[in-house]
């Protein structure tokens, strides 16, 4: 009698083997890329957003957004400035290690003060904004475009 739990034939394992060198096969640039994307997409939109009725983007941070020690028109300037300039930098790859800590900062903000119960959504966040402060924005960005050209590790 056979059992789910028996190991897998030597056909299927080569077919994961394969399967996972595939994968490891991806190069770190493309991870990186796809990342940078996310990060663009997710701040951007939220950014634009604001933007688009900026008149009700100042009575949410009057009303429900209480920013700690920040007026709340200051505030609603600062965030949208933060979310499209981090956002436009982490895209093509420059300061990246500094963009996604300001939006990190950000994040931690939104976090604690503001919408604590929306931890599902940021903890995502943070998945692929980790990688690009851990390793860097990968060779198809513009930082690494200046190390290589001016020599910088």
């Amino acid at each position: 009698m056979s059992s789910g739990s028996e190991a897998a034939n030597p056909r299927q394992r080569n077919v994961i083997r394969k399967a996972i060198d595939i994968l490891d096969a991806i190069p770190f640039a493309v991870i990186a890329l796809v990342a940078r994307v996310a990060t663009f997409s997710v701040f951007m939109r939220s950014g634009t957003q604001k933007l688009s009725d900026w008149n009700a983007t100042l009575m949410l941070f009057e009303n429900e957004y209480h920013v700690p020690l920040l007026a709340p028109h200051f505030a609603a300037y600062l965030a949208a400035s933060i979310e499209i300039g981090s956002a436009i930098l982490v895209l093509v790859g420059l300061a990246t290690r500094a963009a996604v800590g300001v939006l990190l900062g950000m994040v931690s903000v939104i976090e604690i003060f503001i919408y604590p119960e929306a931890w599902p959504d940021h903890i995502q966040w943070l998945a692929f904004m980790l990688i690009l402060l851990a390793r860097g924005p990968g060779a198809l960005s513009v930082d690494a475009f200046i190390r290589r050209r001016y020599g910088y590790r």
